[in-house]
């Protein structure tokens, strides 16, 4: 049996995209809200029968989500064009970096439907 425990978080940013449809609205500077959810699987400690101490993944996932609220997405280093997919990796890698065991992480904006989900 493996577990996987998971915390949801949102954010609200802005940023332009390039693309070949809806090229107008996505040119201007505009805004969405962004939710999302980060997975970490792997078997509870004997100890502290957790997987991780949702605390301290409450506490990670908070400052890496204060680089991304209220934050111009087209100026953060190293996220690319702010695309679903590249907010996805995003996370992933950052997370991962202090988080051990992020299997997966989604993000989807609620007010048109469109998710994206990076899994290990």
């Amino acid at each position: 049996m493996n577990y996987a425990i998971s915390q949801k978080f949102f954010f609200d940013a802005a940023h332009t995209l390039r693309r070949e449809l809806e090229t107008d609205s996505s040119l201007r500077v505009h805004g969405h809200t962004y939710n999302a959810e980060v997975f970490l699987s792997g078997q509870p400690d004997p100890r502290t029968g957790m997987v991780l101490d949702l605390g301290v993944v409450r506490r990670e996932v908070e400052q890496l989500r204060q680089r991304l609220d209220h934050h111009m997405l087209d100026d953060v280093v190293g996220l690319g064009p702010a695309t679903l997919e590249n907010l996805c990796r995003f996370v992933f890698t950052n997370l991962q970096e202090r988080l051990p065991g992020v299997s997966a992480v989604r993000i989807w904006r609620e007010s048109v439907g469109d998710s994206c989900t990076l899994t290990a």
